[in-house]
């Protein structure tokens, strides 16, 4: 993949769709489960909030640290789908390009809204 504007964007989409399904969409809630568990507390408004707190030790303390922190599994999801595109194109490519229109689609439905 030759990487100019373009990629980067596509690159730039992509990753904030994947990251936003891994750590937040209820379709990846099985990932997380082993190493995440939801706890919601009672705001002085009255609000519900829910929050993640990483289950275990070792390993799974660590994969459940990084699935609750948005930036830190971002990274990840950048540098397999960068890898990705750069050395396996043919298979990378095609679920880049789905995910940057889904995720473009997400930001402009979120604008509307």
């Amino acid at each position: 993949m030759e990487w100019h504007w373009f990629s980067f964007a596509l690159i730039a989409l992509a990753t904030f769709r994947l990251t936003r399904i891994i750590v937040f969409d209820k379709i990846a809630s099985f990932l997380r489960a082993p190493f995440i568990t939801i706890v919601e507390e009672k705001a002085e408004t009255g609000e519900t909030v829910s929050f993640f707190r990483p289950k275990g030790k070792g390993l799974r303390l660590w994969i459940g640290e990084l699935l609750s922190c948005y930036w830190c599994t971002g990274i990840w999801c950048a540098a397999i789908l960068f890898f990705g595109n750069e050395y396996i194109n043919v298979i990378f490519y095609p679920i880049t390009v789905i995910l940057a229109i889904s995720g473009l689609a997400g930001i402009i439905e979120h604008l509307l809204d």
